[in-house]
């Protein structure tokens, strides 16, 4: 017992002893200084939540030894009487750059592609790099810190911003006077991500968002693999993964539709994201929140737009104007909604702009409880250092700020950032402000002396009735000195004036000493001012403070967008002319009854039973149409890097805010393919979409939806007018060989999984074609010409798999007997033809001739313009053919619907089918043929009444928002100019990422 005693007394006194020193010192002495220094009658927020009026800390060592309303003050303390000040814990920055050099791109790229990895004992990809540790590149920046130290922040957390997987970041503490062994707090400190590719390598894949994300997911399961030691190779960047994975995981995004993406892949993995927001999280709150990832928010808010132009201001869109408009109540939305984050100095400068804009967003709501948390103890906890960091504690370290007073407020200073116990001086703490107009008397004669500036660095202008005066003012320690030009004009000669300010006063005296060499005083008056009553106080206050009107947030946050989104409606459309493209053929004044999204009965003289009636007469009553080949609501369409992009899909690049959704809604479209395009042979994986108008991208996909794949023949996969020249295939020959050798690959694929259900390499490129092998995927082919249209099937044929559709398919009338024979349908143009060499024999009466044959023919559109005139295109079939106006319709919704595999819910009017409806001002195929109402589910997206409505409610609400611009710019506040954007429309060979 007693040995037991005496370890215990051993190891309590070797916690107690201060850190040995291991380094020898030659150039003196060597001392340690183990003094306290204990502040005192300041305002302690030890945290957000918690404040100590006039209390006490003291620190030692680089740390926190005590802290509270009076505690023991040891007797080697130095004291420092902050005589009413306040007490902050210095901030935390989890996203920055700061003492990394910017990764430069090396020198030797060319023009052409380069598709193979550039390192060795790597992964195959060179944009995955998370072997990169940031503390091996980190050097000190005195100068950049001292942004920080500007601007309330003890702590950054900095990386290399290059690459996909980017490595790990260092967590430091931004300590002025120590050495980066003092500094580094963790040397890995969290694992950072993003969808942007190194700058180090000119590997093509990936190209696109989608490609991206598909690498990300197949490193992960390669990661897995990899670490249950199955493979035979050397790879140190999974290893790094491995390592890396207990760390904090910061992803940075750019856009407000990427944090979104991000997330999607975390939760598929179980992966808790911290992620770099956009500042628009607010538009999307409710799939924020739902993501269950916290956000590292930048509030660099846009500037007002200069709309004094008023034929610029027309450029301007009404989703550009709202997020000026908007954005300064991001964090106070995200704070309301319980939505985890942290505040970053991103994209603004930490010593000028960041405290401006932090208050900027307190004014708009956010509470300074929030913001404090947000500086300090959430990101704190998000780095691992809840108890070290954030809070004002026995234990934490020592960093804080001193200042002036509630440092939420626009006039407060930060005097001081100490961190681990240095002070970092910012103002100088006890300096008298001596800004003001005085009355300067001085040899006799009055002047008039305005000093400006801050209290640090004033200016001084002098002056008299006749004449201004040169003059240089310093003011340091509280002692002015003051060099002043004669007021004889013809010499140049001065007068020297001095004084000590130890405190405010409205009077100044001091020492003059005249050009001639003579001693005088002077004595400068502060001049009198009117006292504001407290209401002009109170008004002016009010004023200062006042901020536009923030307008409603509406789904999408853009024009036409709704403020409260649509439920189904229970609707009964009375007399209508119904297209039903079942056996009732087209019948004259009927009824359709919908009711829970549903069609629910179909006939005459129905009766309402609560739901709202719909007089119909005279107009006509549809399936909504139904586009089998579209690009539009797409953030990229191509993932060109490869000759095979089977792992990605255009479900993880829906942009449910694009405004084309809504003119196809206007046209009578609900639902759309949206395809990849047609960059390689074998193309991404598609995404069948419902319109739904101001809905999340997850909530637009068609449920249970029939899984896709978009391959591609001709002039675009082989890149005849692309110029790249070294990726296969270059010829229509190597497309075949593509598919035969990726095909083949597949087959082995299957071989091994099973063979290996425990070890086999996930594949999720090779999981795709098996779906395709097994009947389980269907393939729609970007196709133009006779002899690679033979060429694909025949392959089709050897390789045991089958072809859905052939889009395009401009040469099918030449084939179309065998298309039939195979059950193959043709999805095609109406009468596009000679836009380019492999369209030469295109014909305007190809879907008549297909159709004739017994092919399941649709008309899609390929083209934004054209699917929101698909009606017209299908009654072109008509005129070119004599296709029948019930078989012609059918082109456009029926058979898509087939085509696609869902016919059993959509493309017809029949009981129990879901309520995806067009009303029509007339006949559908007509040119003059409106849809007045648009249902999907039963809920009406588009109203012909409701768009006319919201025209006038736009053009008010950009007048609204122009005034309150213009407002700003004569205030003096920051404006940008209006820059005219062009729409990208997309097509099957666009490679540019449309965001």
């Amino acid at each position: 017992m007693k040995y037991k005693f005496l370890l215990c007394f051993l190891f309590l006194g070797i916690v107690n002893l201060p850190a040995q020193e291991y380094f020898p010192t030659n150039s003196g002495v060597k001392t340690t200084n183990t003094n306290y220094t204990v502040f005192k009658n300041a305002n302690i927020h030890v945290d957000p939540t918690s404040t100590i009026e006039k209390g006490m800390f003291a620190i030692q060592n680089g740390k926190i030894t005590a802290v509270g309303k009076s505690i023991s003050i040891p007797k080697n303390s130095v004291i420092i009487d902050l005589d009413g000040k306040d007490i902050y814990p210095s901030f935390i920055d989890l996203y920055s750059e700061l003492g990394i050099k910017k990764p430069e791109r090396e020198s030797g790229f060319g023009r052409s592609g380069q598709y193979e990895a550039s390192r060795e004992g790597f992964y195959w990809n060179d944009h995955i790099r998370p072997e990169q540790n940031a503390v091996e590149s980190f050097s000190y920046d005195p100068k950049e810190a001292g942004k920080y130290h500007s601007g309330g922040f003890g702590v950054v957390n900095t990386h290399i911003p290059d690459g996909i997987i980017r490595g790990s970041g260092v967590l430091v503490a931004l300590n002025p006077n120590g050495t980066e062994g003092d500094r580094i707090l963790k040397d890995r400190s969290a694992q950072y991500l993003s969808f942007d590719k190194s700058v180090k390598s000119q590997q093509s894949y990936p190209s696109s968002v989608m490609g991206a994300m598909a690498l990300i997911r197949q490193v992960y399961l390669d990661t897995k693999w990899y670490g249950n030691g199955n493979a035979t190779n050397k790879d140190l960047a999974l290893e790094a993964v491995n390592g890396n994975q207990n760390l904090t995981q910061i992803f940075t995004t750019d856009n407000l539709l990427d944090e979104l993406r991000a997330a999607k892949i975390g939760n598929e993995f179980g992966i808790e994201y911290t992620i770099l927001g956009s500042g628009f999280e607010y538009e999307k709150l409710d799939e924020i929140k739902a993501s269950g990832a916290t956000y590292i928010i930048p509030i660099s808010f846009p500037a007002a737009y200069d709309v004094e132009d008023p034929f610029m201001a027309e450029y301007l869109s009404l989703a550009e104007m709202k997020r000026w408009n908007q954005a300064p109540a991001n964090l106070k939305m995200l704070a309301e909604a319980n939505v985890p984050f942290t505040i970053t100095t991103k994209g603004v400068d930490p010593a000028k702009e960041f405290k401006e804009n932090l208050l900027k967003a307190i004014e708009y709501g956010l509470s300074k409880e929030a913001a404090l948390a947000a500086l300090t103890i959430t990101p704190a906890k998000i780095i691992g250092q809840s108890g070290k960091l954030g809070e004002i504690k026995k234990g934490a370290l020592a960093n804080f700020i001193i200042t002036s007073g509630d440092y939420f407020e626009k006039d407060t200073k930060i005097f001081e950032n100490w961190v681990q116990g240095e002070k970092a001086v910012i103002n100088t703490m006890n300096t008298t402000d001596i800004t003001g107009k005085y009355d300067l008397e001085l040899d006799g004669k009055t002047y008039t002396l305005d000093i400006s500036g801050s209290a640090e660095k004033p200016n001084a202008k002098l002056e008299t009735k006749d004449v201004k005066l040169g003059s240089k003012l310093s003011f340091e320690d509280n002692w002015m000195s003051m060099l002043i030009s004669s007021p004889d004009t013809t010499k140049t000669e001065f007068i020297r004036l001095s004084a000590n300010v130890p405190s405010a006063s409205d009077k100044i005296s001091g020492k003059a000493i005249l050009p001639n060499g003579d001693t005088t005083v002077f004595t400068a008056t502060k001049q009198s001012s009117a006292e504001k009553s407290d209401k002009d106080k109170k008004e002016e206050e009010e004023e200062e403070s006042k901020h536009p009107e923030v307008l409603p947030v509406t789904f999408p946050n853009e024009a036409y967008g709704f403020e409260k989104m649509p439920d189904a409606k229970d609707i009964l459309f009375k007399n209508a002319t119904v297209w039903t493209n079942e056996e009732q053929g087209i019948m004259e004044n009927a009824d359709v009854l919908v009711k829970k999204g549903k069609i629910a009965k179909i006939g005459k003289d129905l009766k309402a039973g609560g739901a709202s009636v719909v007089d119909a007469t005279g107009k006509h009553l549809t399936s909504g149409i139904i586009d089998e080949h579209s690009h539009i609501a797409l953030s990229s369409i191509n993932e060109g890097g490869h000759n095979s992009s089977a792992e990605v899909s255009m479900e993880d690049v829906i942009d449910p805010s694009d405004i084309a959704l809504y003119r196809d809604l206007a046209g009578g479209v609900t639902t759309a393919q949206l395809l990849h395009g047609s960059a390689n042979p074998i193309g991404g994986r598609s995404a069948i979409v419902r319109l739904k108008w101001g809905a999340s991208a997850n909530d637009m996909i068609f449920e249970d939806s029939p899984k896709f794949i978009k391959f591609a023949l001709g002039e675009n996969v082989k890149q005849s007018n692309w110029g790249s020249g070294n990726r296969f295939p270059v010829t229509r020959m190597g497309v075949e060989q593509v598919f035969t050798d990726y095909f083949g690959r597949a087959k082995e694929y299957m071989k091994n999984k099973e063979a290996n259900p425990d070890s086999y390499r996930k594949d999720i490129e090779m999981e795709t074609l098996a779906e395709i092998l097994r009947d389980e995927r269907f393939i729609s082919c970007h196709s133009y010409v006779q002899s690679e249209i033979n060429m694909l099937m025949s392959v089709a044929d050897s390789m045991d798999f089958r072809i859905n559709t052939f889009t395009h398919i401009l040469e099918g009338y030449k084939l179309a007997d065998k298309m039939a024979a195979r059950n193959i349908g043709g999805s095609t143009f109406s009468d596009w033809w000679a836009y380019k060499y492999e369209v030469e024999d295109a014909i305007p009466y190809n879907a008549a001739i297909m159709n004739s044959q017994g092919v399941t023919v649709a008309i899609n559109s390929d083209d934004a313009e054209m699917s929101r005139r698909l009606n017209q295109e299908a009654a072109k079939t008509m005129k070119y053919g004599g296709v029948s106006e019930e078989e012609a319709w059918k082109f456009v919704t029926l058979n898509p619907a087939k085509l696609l595999h869902i016919d059993d819910k959509v493309g017809s009017i029949k009981e129990g089918k879901d309520a995806d409806l067009v009303l029509w001002s007339d006949h559908p195929l007509s040119v003059y043929a409106k849809p007045e109402k648009t249902m999907i589910e039963g809920v009406v997206y588009f109203d012909i009444e409701r768009d006319k409505a919201m025209r006038e409610k736009l053009q008010k609400q950009k007048s609204e928002l122009i005034t309150q611009m213009l407002q700003a710019k004569n205030k003096g506040m920051k404006t940008q100019p209006v820059v005219k954007k062009e729409k990208i429309e997309a097509h099957c060979d666009t490679m540019e990422a449309i965001r």
